[in-house]
C-alpha cells in the first residue's frame, strides 16, 4: 500500500507543479496583453480552470498523500521531513497567492508586470529544489 501511495503523491506532485509553473506564465501573457479583449477574455478562463480544477484538487491530493507518508515514516529523528514540511507549506501559501492574482485579474485590478510574473515564477522552482534535497539527501 505505502508504495502506491508513494506513486499517487509523485502524479499529484507533479500535476500540483504543472499548475504552479504555467500560472505565473499565463499573468504574464495577461499582465501584457490588457489591451486586447479577446485575449484576455480567453486568459482568464485558462486561468480560472488551471487554479480550480488542476491546481487546488493536486495540491490537496499531494498535501493529503504527503501527510500519509509522514505519518508512515514517523517525524521522530528525520529533521530532513520538517524542513521539507516547512517548505510545502511556503509553496501552499505562493499557489494561493496565485489565486489571489487571479482574482485581481478576473476584476481588472492587477498592477503587477509581466517582469513581475517572469520573477514570481521562479519561486516555485526554487522551492521544487528544496523540497527534492531533503527527500532524496536527507540531509539531517
Amino acid at each position: 500500500m505505502y508504495n502506491w501511495i508513494v506513486w499517487f503523491h509523485i502524479i499529484s506532485l507533479v500535476s500540483w507543479f504543472a499548475a504552479l509553473f504555467y500560472m505565473p506564465r499565463l499573468f504574464v501573457y495577461h499582465a501584457e496583453n490588457a489591451d486586447n479583449e479577446g485575449f484576455v477574455k480567453v486568459v482568464k478562463i485558462m486561468e480560472m480552470k488551471i487554479y480550480k480544477y488542476i491546481g487546488l484538487p493536486a495540491m490537496w491530493a499531494t498535501v493529503l498523500s504527503g501527510s500519509y507518508l509522514a505519518y508512515e515514516i514517523g517525524f521522530s529523528g528525520n529533521g530532513w521531513l520538517h524542513v521539507k514540511i516547512f517548505f510545502v507549506v511556503i509553496l501552499m501559501a505562493y499557489f494561493f497567492s496565485l489565486g489571489y492574482f487571479r482574482e485581481k485579474f478576473l476584476k481588472d485590478e492587477c498592477n503587477k508586470s509581466g517582469k513581475f510574473f517572469r520573477a514570481y515564477n521562479e519561486v516555485p522552482t526554487i522551492l521544487l529544489l528544496i523540497i527534492v534535497a531533503m527527500v532524496i539527501i536527507k540531509p539531517f
